[in-house]
């Protein structure tokens, strides 16, 4: 190959890396700029194994069906009571058979079938501050827990859009598993209200990476990475204020 001829395939692919450098820029833009409001679901028939005045009670008692490979998780209610449940189910009947498994083996003893009636029925509506309340203190019951890839329990360690997912699953909303789905899914608000999500970008680009449920006065509860907790921090300075992309409700 010829000197004229090298030249002329280099050149080819510098243009060919400029475009693509172009395009992945412009994907990720577009990306953080989605408002686009996706179907939401309501859970279906979940079951409740057991009401707690002690936080730890509830997380034992998660532990234990977490152990069972059960989509297991608690949260706080409305009087400060901390409630587990699981699963997911379609009807009533295959909530209460596997229940009644459990209550066979001696894991669970009493148990009360949840069906989706008991949760909200329209996803947007006007107010709702009672969800909001609920949504909140459900988030603000994992603070303190380590954060963990993936994770979506107190026993064994929870993420960004793990949190969100459970805070809102209180409510009977069910939210997508991961934060940039969250963020495709939710109405674009532009001033946040106590408990709407907030997101940011990822440090190196402008795609969704991060999410967390807002409290008010420009603070926000999440949790921020590996070697760190559930805690709570200020969105309107330093990193986060210069990542912050939007907020979104589902309510």
């Amino acid at each position: 190959m010829n000197k004229k001829m090298q030249r002329g395939c280099l050149w080819l692919i510098l243009c060919g890396c400029f475009w693509l450098m172009v395009g992945c820029s412009t994907t990720h833009s577009r990306v953080a700029k989605r408002s686009a409001i996706q179907p939401l679901k309501t859970e279906g028939y979940t079951v409740q194994v057991g009401v707690f005045s002690r936080q730890d009670f509830a997380a034992r008692m998660e532990s234990k069906l977490l152990k069972q490979h059960l989509d297991a998780y608690y949260f706080r209610d409305y009087s400060a009571m901390y409630r587990v449940r699981f699963g997911n189910y379609r009807s009533q009947i295959d909530a209460e058979k596997a229940a009644q498994q459990l209550k066979q083996k001696g894991i669970i003893s009493e148990f009360r079938i949840i069906a989706p009636s008991s949760y909200p029925t329209s996803l947007f509506v006007e107010g709702g501050d009672a969800r909001r309340e609920q949504i909140v203190n459900t988030a603000r019951s994992y603070l303190g827990v380590p954060y963990r890839w993936g994770g979506t329990s107190a026993a064994e360690g929870i993420d960004c859009s793990g949190l969100t997912l459970l805070a809102y699953r209180s409510t009977g909303v069910e939210l997508p598993r991961i934060s940039r789905e969250q963020y495709a899914a939710g109405r674009p608000v532009d001033v946040p209200r106590r408990g709407d999500l907030v997101f940011f970008t990822s440090p190196r680009s402008r795609d969704v990476s991060h999410v967390g449920v807002y409290l008010g006065n420009g603070e926000f509860i999440h949790a921020p990475r590996t070697g760190k907790s559930v805690r709570i921090d200020n969105m309107t300075t330093g990193v986060y204020a210069a990542r912050y992309v939007g907020a979104r409700s589902y309510l």
